[in-house]
């Protein structure tokens, strides 16, 4: 029998994504929780897995198109319902009420069934209940929204797979869930054949009443609404389509500067020259304005979620698993400002925009060949060490969800012009919120710019399990002596180590830390390595 897979809820606030890429085809055959296609909202990258095992049989949009929220994605044959149509019918007579009553006195034709948290995002092994959306007792529809839960990288719905009474929730408001275990239980009636429905049938209409009597409920700030109609075709991700909504903006007359003629959120905002700020909504101004102002001695407390609670389990591990010890030292930076400076306009004709971090990744990397250790990384009860020959270099980006620390792959393999292209993509997916999950994995050592904010000094904190980190400050113009003994002004950064004490010894990080230092003072001498 063949059924539409709808779209579920994939993020508070979604009405609509851009479908990135089909990761199956027509005529494939897929398993439950296979992921089916991938998606980009306005705030993540998300991942959508198929509810049932069977057979694609039509993909409904083509890479670049707008899925709508509660819609069609794809039509699949679902494995073993070739006969249930009759069953169906009989089912689809039934009101909500009767479903309640029916409820309420268990049959011997009732099974309940754990719903097991699938995988929702790359490399996500656990996430946050933020609030769920049904309580035990309540009698729910397929494809209704049961649970909102926050990973570190987004906020997603999780709908039900089946129409049923839940039966047990196994999990609090703050508490951690563990991907592939339990989420809730939930009482079908029949097997799971007779509860399935197609968008044909009649319940398939009574299903979505009590879905957008909930949805109506849930935004009455129109937040909610529909995206505006824009005649012909734009590339624009629904983020800019909702900025475009609130400032009545044609993006028909817009001419994208992103990739591709891609319209960017820069574009909408400054129409015609002039600067268009997004309108706050209604209901945060109130809000904000009704708000009093704390009194003295109160004290606010706030739950600990996504990157941030990401950040602060990390860095735990990191500090109580790790001894770490420090070297700082000076860093002459006047013949790397004067060759950046020589090279900016060469590398602007490019397209991409020259910073101080491509020399500092690149003469990483050069100070690791002599320096294996410092690439290295020790297993958790210290038995093994293992060396990297990829310089996987990660930096620190302020992105639209909190910190995060990309890297590069295989930065010993390329060159300054490389590593810029690479680091400008990085940072521009990331601010975005489009990074991929492999971009974040897989890092052997990283720089933390603090420089770029205004810090001078630091210890940084290693991340785990690299065996070393290394924090650099901003420039200065300070006095100091020259080989004459003579006060000139000099530019001079700030460069703090921290490593891991029990593969990493003093003498070998000072060592290191001048090889790493002479190619910076001195940049020519890169270019005898460079490839």
């Amino acid at each position: 029998m063949t059924t539409d897979f709808i779209l579920p809820d994939i993020g508070e606030g979604i009405v609509e994504c851009e479908l990135l890429e089909w990761l199956v085809e027509e005529g494939q055959h897929i398993e439950e929780d296979q992921p089916v296609a991938e998606v980009m909202t306005d705030k993540a990258t998300v991942q959508i897995p198929a509810m049932h095992s069977g057979t694609v049989k039509k993909l409904h949009y083509k890479k670049g198109d707008i899925a709508k929220v509660h819609s069609p994605l794809f039509a699949i044959d679902v494995d073993g319902e070739e006969s249930s149509a009759p069953v169906e019918a009989d089912a689809a007579k039934e009101t909500v009420e009767e479903q309640k009553q029916a409820s309420a006195q268990p049959s011997d034709n009732t099974s309940t069934e754990d719903f097991i948290l699938p995988d929702i995002g790359e490399g996500i092994v656990e996430c946050e209940i933020v609030k769920w959306h049904v309580a035990e007792g309540d009698v729910i529809a397929e494809d209704q929204p049961v649970v909102e839960v926050m990973t570190d990288k987004a906020v997603v719905e999780i709908p039900a797979k089946h129409a049923g009474t839940v039966a047990k929730l196994y999990h609090q408001q703050g508490d951690i869930a563990k991907v592939h275990k339990p989420l809730f239980a939930l009482a079908i009636e029949g097997s799971s054949e007779t509860t399935t429905q197609t968008p044909s049938q009649p319940q398939t209409s009574s299903k979505s009443q009590p879905s957008a009597k909930q949805t109506e409920q849930r935004w009455p700030d129109g937040a909610y609404e529909p995206p505006v109609a824009i005649p012909g075709k734009v590339l624009a991700s629904p983020a800019v389509r909702r900025i475009a909504r609130e400032q009545e903006i044609d993006l028909t007359k817009i001419e994208g500067s992103g990739k591709k003629g891609r319209i960017l959120k820069n574009d909408v905002q400054h129409v015609d020259g002039q600067q268009n700020a997004p309108v706050p909504a209604k209901s945060s101004t109130s809000t904000a304005a009704s708000k009093p102002a704390q009194a003295k001695g109160e004290t606010r407390t706030e739950k600990v979620r996504g990157i941030q609670a990401a950040m602060a389990k990390q860095m735990s591990a990191s500090v109580y698993t790790i001894p770490h010890f420090t070297v700082s030292d000076e860093l002459r930076m006047d013949a790397l400002i004067a060759l950046r400076q020589q090279l900016k306009p060469v590398f602007e004709k490019q397209g991409v925009k020259l910073s101080f971090m491509p020399f500092f990744a690149k003469a990483l990397s050069l100070a690791l060949n002599d320096f294996p250790i410092i690439n290295s990384q020790l297993n958790d009860d210290g038995t093994e060490l293992t060396y990297f020959s990829d310089h996987n270099i990660g930096f620190a980006v302020d992105s639209k969800i909190g910190l995060l620390v990309p890297n590069i792959k295989g930065v010993q393999n390329l060159s300054l012009l490389d590593i810029a292209e690479q680091m400008q993509v990085i940072i521009d997916q990331a601010r975005e919120g489009k990074l991929g999950g492999d971009t974040l994995k897989g890092g052997t050592i990283s720089i933390s710019n603090i420089g770029a904010i205004g810090g001078m000094t630091a210890t940084p904190v290693i991340n785990k399990p690299e065996a070393a980190i290394v924090a650099l400050g901003k420039t200065q113009a300070l006095p100091r002596f020259n080989e004459n003994d003579e006060v000139e002004k000099q530019h001079i950064m700030q460069v703090n180590w921290s490593g891991d004490h029990r593969i990493i010894d003093g003498a070998t990080m000072v060592k290191f830390n001048n090889l790493f230092m002479s190619y910076l003072t001195n940049p020519s001498t890169m270019l005898m390595h460079m490839r």
